[in-house]
C-alpha cells in the first residue's frame, strides 16, 4: 500500500477515531514519542527518539492499583489500561526491543497482566531507516535498518511517499477499510532500492564476548572501565531494554496506591539493604552489573543480548563512555570496533 506524505496527517487522524496513536513529536532539538491528538503533530523526519517508546508499554510511572479502608473493610481496585493503541513510525531497534522484554515481563516464571495487556492492544507501525545514525550498530545484534521482528507494519520512506509492507493479521485490520491505494511495481522496486543502499556505518564484532564475561566477574579490567563513569544512570533511562523498576505505596492514612516507578542498576540506592548494607557499593560494581546484565546475565536467561544496537547511550553519555569501545576492551582487542 501507499501513503502519500502530504496525506499522512489526514490517515493518522483517522486512525484516531479508532485508536490511541502516539507517534514522534518534535520537542525543542529533539524527538520523543507522544499521543498525538493532531495526525500534523507527527514528524517522521528523526534518526532516533531522545527516550524509547517502551514507555508506552511499560511507563516511566504507572499505577498498579488503589486501596481504601471503610467501614466495610478493604477496598482493592486494579488500574489495567485496556486502551486499543497504535505506535506509529516506531524504528525497527525499538520494536526489537519490546521482543527482548516480552522475555522479562511474559516467562514461566511471571506474566505481568499490566504490560501484557497494553502489548496485546497495541499495534506497532514501524519507519525503516534510510540513513542510520553513527552511533547505530543494530545489525551486530542481529537486527538491521529495516528488521521487521516484533513489527505489524513497516513504512519505507521513498521521497514522497511511504510504501506499507503489511506483516501481520493487526496490520492487515489497521489498514483495512482505508482508501489507501496499492503499491506499484515502480513503487516496490524503490522501496527495494532505499534497503539495499541503506547501510549500518559500525559494526561490532561480539564474538567471545559471553565467553569472557562468564569468567571475567573479578578481573581488574573493571578497575579502570567504570573510572569516567559518573554514575548519572543517563544510558539507563534512555535505553529500549533496561526494565530495573521500584514498587513504592503512595498513602494518606489507609488510603492511596501503589506505584511502580523505573529505577537503575546505576544508582547506589538500588541495591542498599534494610540493614543498611550494599552489595554494590562503588561505581564499579554498579558498572560491572550493567555490562554484566546486557551481555551475560540476560543471555544467560533467555538466549539473547539485551541490547538492540540503538546507539542511545553512546549518544547521551555526558561523558562519551561508548559500550563498543567496553566491550571491545573486554575482549582484549583493539582492533573488535570496526568503523
Amino acid at each position: 500500500m501507499l501513503i502519500n506524505k502530504n496525506e499522512l496527517a489526514g490517515f493518522l487522524d483517522q486512525l484516531m477515531s479508532r485508536y490511541q496513536v502516539f507517534a514522534p513529536v518534535k520537542e525543542a532539538d529533539y524527538t520523543n514519542f507522544k499521543q498525538i491528538s493532531s495526525g500534523t503533530e507527527a514528524t517522521l523526519d528523526y534518526s532516533n527518539t531522545k527516550i524509547p517508546p517502551k514507555g508506552i508499554l511499560f511507563p516511566q510511572t504507572e499505577k498498579l492499583f488503589s486501596y481504601s479502608c471503610g467501614t466495610e473493610g478493604a477496598q482493592v481496585q486494579e488500574c489495567i489500561d485496556q486502551q486499543k493503541k497504535v505506535v506509529f513510525g516506531i524504528r525497527p531497534c525499538d520494536a526489537k526491543s519490546l521482543v527482548l522484554l516480552d522475555n522479562v515481563f511474559n516467562n514461566d516464571k511471571y506474566q505481568d497482566p499490566y504490560y501484557l495487556t497494553r502489548r496485546e492492544n497495541t499495534i506497532l507501525v514501524g519507519l525503516g531507516c534510510n540513513r542510520p545514525a553513527g552511533t547505530c550498530f543494530c545489525t551486530s545484534l542481529g537486527g538491521g535498518p529495516f528488521d521487521t521482528t516484533g513489527l505489524d507494519a513497516l513504512l519505507v520512506d521513498t521521497g514522497d511517499k511511504y510504501v506499507v509492507e503489511i506483516l501481520t493479521e493487526r496490520g492487515r485490520e489497521l489498514f483495512s477499510g482505508t482508501t489507501l491505494p496499492e503499491a506499484g511495481e515502480a513503487d516496490r522496486a524503490a522501496a527495494a532500492a532505499v534497503k539495499e543502499t541503506a547501510t549500518v556505518s559500525c559494526t561490532v564484532n561480539l564474538d567471545g564476548v559471553k565467553a569472557k564475561l562468564d569468567t571475567d566477574f573479578y578481573d581488574p579490567i573493571w578497575d579502570g572501565l567504570h573510572e569516567k563513569c559518573l554514575g548519572c544512570a543517563v544510558c539507563t533511562y534512555t535505553c529500549p531494554t533496561c526494565h530495573c523498576f521500584d514498587i513504592v505505596d503512595d498513602a494518606v492514612d489507609a488510603n492511596g496506591c501503589r506505584v511502580r516507578n523505573w529505577d537503575a542498576c546505576m544508582f547506589p540506592l538500588f541495591t542498599l539493604h534494610g540493614s543498611g548494607h550494599n552489595p554494590r557499593p562503588t561505581g564499579k560494581e554498579r558498572f560491572r552489573q550493567r555490562v554484566m546484565h546486557k551481555f551475560k546475565y540476560f543471555v544467560d536467561n533467555y538466549n539473547v543480548m539485551a541490547c538492540v544496537g540503538c546507539g542511545r547511550c553512546i549518544k547521551n553519555c555526558p561523558v562519551n563512555l561508548d559500550i563498543r569501545a567496553i566491550l571491545a576492551e573486554i575482549q582484549g582487542s583493539e582492533a573488535r570496533l570496526d568503523k
